[in-house]
């Protein structure tokens, strides 16, 4: 790949067509200021005093954030939330964004999951960030909702290029990417073979039949709960990967951070990664990775491609500190061409 080769595909997101299926989420953000700190009457406890709300859509949300900042075209979200107020808070972010919201069930069986973040606002960056609290769903998701979503796929995806599957719930069968939905998927993945189908999934990578799947390097060898900081030796993924390629019968990219990212096919290799030096926020650096590689799929680009963009899109997106970044086509011609200047002229097959 060279510039112009970036720069047309580039050209051809505003084409794409793409539907992201999976857990979407609510991130809320309460800027507390320390300097306004109370005690409360009743109780003598503390009582910060919050002086703005951000709200934004994560977990599959975040793929829609950054295909929309790369220029896709025509965005679709597909999932189940709440019938509640963080549900209309979700659906309001990704309209901003451009995506359609028809096929995101309002459920009032369950709940819109949200992450609440109170953040200090003299603090800056990450150091800011307080205890989180998190509302899940902890129940198994009713069989009728995925019935509907399952028709929902059926009528959307003759009209995509690409569905990327985001299975972010750890409790099983409390998301939207339930066992019975992964068989529906695979199904579908053979119905449509013109639709480019891509899968993250924290506990369930290996559970996948014919969709490309995208697993870190802990989730690709079943360890679910690194350290900060922890490394695999890369010589101990390379048994793995080709088991995985056998196993889900379909291409396997497997993330490996800063180092970059190995790719199954046409060969197993790694492509290495964009370096970049000072702080870095690795939140939402995955989901950057995913919207960057399924655009350069479903535009014609090769598996090498996709893992080229996907890691320069990682790349800009970690160096944005405090928050779930994106990065756009501009920002990533920019990081080409330091990438290039790191790894000078390498040749992939």
């Amino acid at each position: 790949m060279n510039i112009e080769d970036l720069q047309k595909l580039f050209c051809e997101f505003p084409l794409r067509r793409i539907a992201v299926l999976g857990d979407f989420f609510l991130d809320k953000y309460l800027e507390i200021d320390s300097g306004l700190l109370e005690t409360s009457q009743e109780t003598g406890r503390k009582a910060h005093q919050v002086v703005g709300v951000r709200r934004s859509p994560s977990a599959a949300g975040t793929v829609i954030n950054n295909l929309a900042a790369l220029g896709a075209g025509e965005l679709y979200a597909l999932g189940a939330i709440g019938d509640d107020g963080e549900g209309y808070d979700l659906h309001q972010g990704l309209r901003k964004l451009g995506c359609s919201t028809d096929g995101l069930l309002r459920c009032p069986e369950i709940r819109t999951p949200t992450s609440i973040k109170p953040t200090e606002i003299h603090i800056p960056g990450l150091q800011g960030e307080m205890h989180r609290y998190d509302v899940r769903n902890r129940h198994p998701t009713p069989q009728s909702v995925i019935a509907q979503l399952t028709a929902a796929l059926t009528h959307i995806l003759p009209r995509v290029d690409a569905l990327i599957i985001m299975d972010q719930v750890e409790i099983q069968n409390t998301g939207v990417i339930t066992s019975s939905m992964r068989d529906v998927l695979a199904e579908l993945a053979l119905r449509f073979p013109k639709v480019t189908f891509w899968a993250d999934s924290r506990r369930n990578v290996r559970h996948f039949r014919n969709i490309i799947i995208k697993p870190n390097q802990f989730e690709a060898v079943g360890r679910f709960k690194p350290l900060p900081g922890d490394e695999l030796d890369e010589k101990d993924l390379i048994p793995v990967v080709p088991r995985l390629r056998a196993e889900t019968g379909a291409t396997v990219f497997v993330t490996l951070g800063e180092k970059g990212i190995i790719v199954s096919d046409p060969k197993q290799q790694l492509i290495p990664g964009l370096k970049v030096t000072g702080p870095v926020d690795p939140t939402g650096a995955g989901d950057g990775a995913t919207a960057g590689a399924v655009l350069t799929l479903a535009s014609g680009g090769s598996v090498i491609d996709a893992a080229i963009v996907a890691n320069l899109v990682a790349g800009v997106t970690v160096q944005q500190l405090g928050a779930t970044g994106t990065a756009t086509p501009a920002q990533v011609l920019a990081a080409f061409r330091q990438w290039q200047e790191q790894h000078g002229s390498l040749s992939f097959e």
